[in-house]
């Protein structure tokens, strides 16, 4: 599938927040944005799991604890969560667990918990930090609207992104400009979230117009 061009935003994060990646099931492949941001920003740091392709809960969760923990002890850094999919199950479970360290999460495509067995891990209350949290109008994995309504427990700005599959490889996204740009927001947020209460209104929401392919080969 050819990739539709879009432009990338500029985008800075404060010395005292440490972006890290949480990819889904089997890891996110070199087409996948995941992978384009992390070489685009390569101080970012990627939750590398022991087994990708062994969807455990605890055990990835454990390893997302390792990063925040990891960022605090060297830099001093509140923690960004980049989240894709399972991934995002176990940067909820973690905050669920202990939500100190987590400045803030960008959730992206959530697996659905009830294929996994786990939604009573899952944190059913506002999170103590902003979320933003993006679902398409056509996931394989999750229908959007039950992703919207974990997101409303959540206290998330929901975006829409229309139809554009479970927004990995497949979607053809390049260095998903528009994702870059909702995590601007998302740092700013966080920023304003110091001294006043956060995320704050959700925002119109967001579509975008990119054709999907049909395999999904990453989750």
């Amino acid at each position: 599938m050819t990739e539709i061009s879009k432009p990338v935003p500029r985008l800075e994060i404060p010395r005292h927040l440490q972006v890290l990646t949480v990819p889904g099931l089997h890891g996110s492949g070199p087409g996948h944005w995941q992978s384009r941001w992390e070489q685009r920003f390569p101080d970012w740091q990627r939750i590398e799991q022991h087994d990708w392709s062994r969807p455990s809960l605890p055990l990835w969760a454990e390893r997302v604890s390792e990063g925040v923990m990891r960022a605090q002890r060297v830099a001093s850094r509140g923690a960004v969560l980049v989240a894709h999919s399972f991934g995002c199950l176990a940067t909820l479970r973690q905050a669920a667990l202990d939500p100190a360290g987590i400045a803030g999460a960008l959730l992206v495509a959530p697996a659905d918990p009830d294929k996994f067995a786990v939604a009573h891990l899952l944190p059913a209350y506002r999170l103590p930090f902003p979320t933003i949290l993006i679902a398409s109008r056509n996931d394989p994995w999750m229908p959007q609207r039950t992703a919207f309504s974990w997101g409303t427990l959540w206290g998330s700005e929901l975006i829409d992104a229309g139809s554009l599959g479970h927004i990995n490889a497949d979607s053809a996204l390049g260095e998903w400009g528009e994702g870059l740009g909702l995590l601007g927001t998302l740092v700013q947020r966080i920023n304003f979230a110091g001294s006043a209460e956060a995320p704050g209104d959700q925002a119109a929401p967001w579509e975008a117009g990119v054709e999907v392919a049909s395999t999904v080969p990453y989750i």
